[in-house]
């Protein structure tokens, strides 16, 4: 595909999606938009730790519950406005993230031993919110209606264009990761650690900012779910369920990709969704849905649907030599 296709191709794109709201019949769809762009949006901040950087963490939702949890105690116990809890969720995200991997990657823990501490991490912190009080322990978090864009609640076509924005700004920022000297380094030590050590680059120190780096913009996200529900528990915010949600999206879109975790998550949603209406509401079937799914694409598909298109392309310019 020539360069001036693709770029005719992205700007169609884009004024589809911002035309979306205008065109869509009810609720249920700008719902369903704005759930495949918000985990488009978390794919793609975990992309940055796993796809770039070849650190596979289980335990995303460590973050999201903290992002989520930390704007939701600020707004209702100290009355602070949304908008701001959004930096705070992002802090608070990223703090625990620099956290968890000062802990991880300075103990040499990395592949699956890796992938399962962020796991326990995450469920560690799922125990304490369902035993301090602060959190609302069991019963979780109400957050008061406050309709309008000055209390972050501008209802779903609002939510829509913030999260379109969100994820905008993150395809701009992994463009700029994949050619940054970060990115340059941090695919080094995603391709061989010893390797690039032996270049110069700062492994450890590399490894903590991108897990930090990546809290930091899955916090965002937790804010926003917060704010778009009105409610967040300890299963919801630290479950497994959200984090499997998040490592789909890229797994299935393209690992290490600008587009992959877009491209996932609009694949995932539309066959969770397919899959919703022929089974049924069945508790859990989801979570099966998204096992079976996992599996096909490790197996059959490693490098995601971008990997697919990749070796189409090549394949025709081979065929045309």
């Amino acid at each position: 595909m020539s360069l001036w296709l693709q770029r005719m191709l992205l700007g169609a794109s884009l004024i589809a999606a911002l035309a979306f709201p205008l065109v869509a019949e009810g609720g249920f769809w700008i719902k369903f938009a704005f759930t495949t762009l918000l985990f488009a949006y978390l794919g793609q901040a975990w992309n940055i730790l796993g796809g770039y950087g070849g650190q596979f963490s289980f335990g995303h939702a460590l973050f999201f519950g903290t992002g989520a949890y930390a704007a939701a105690i600020a707004q209702t116990a100290f009355g602070l406005n949304p908008w701001l809890g959004l930096p705070l969720g992002a802090l608070a995200a990223g703090a625990v993230g620099w956290a968890a991997g000062y802990l991880s990657f300075r103990y040499g823990l990395r592949g699956s031993y890796f992938a399962l501490v962020t796991l326990a991490f995450a469920e560690v912190f799922r125990i304490l919110a369902n035993a301090v009080a602060f959190t609302g322990a069991g019963v979780g978090l109400f957050v008061p209606l406050q309709p309008g864009w000055a209390q972050l609640q501008p209802g779903p076509i609002g939510f829509y264009y913030i999260v379109l924005v969100l994820v905008l700004a993150s395809l701009w920022f992994a463009w700029r990761i994949e050619n940054s000297r970060f990115g340059a380094q941090l695919m080094a030590v995603r391709e061989n650690e010893a390797a690039a050590a032996a270049l110069g680059v700062d492994a450890y120190a590399l490894k903590v900012r991108a897990i930090a780096l990546s809290g930091a913009m899955t916090g965002v996200g937790g804010v926003l779910y917060v704010q778009f529900y009105l409610y967040i528990d300890p299963s919801l915010a630290y479950g497994p369920g959200i984090s499997v949600e998040i490592l789909l999206v890229p797994i299935i879109g393209g690992l290490g990709t600008i587009f992959g975790p877009l491209i996932g998550s609009v694949v995932l949603h539309a066959a969770s969704e397919l899959a919703r209406r022929i089974m049924g509401d069945a508790p859990g079937i989801h979570l099966v849905f998204y096992g079976v799914l996992l599996v096909v694409m490790v197996r059959f598909l490693p490098d995601g649907l971008a990997g697919l298109l990749r070796r189409k392309r090549k394949a025709e310019v081979t065929n045309r030599a």
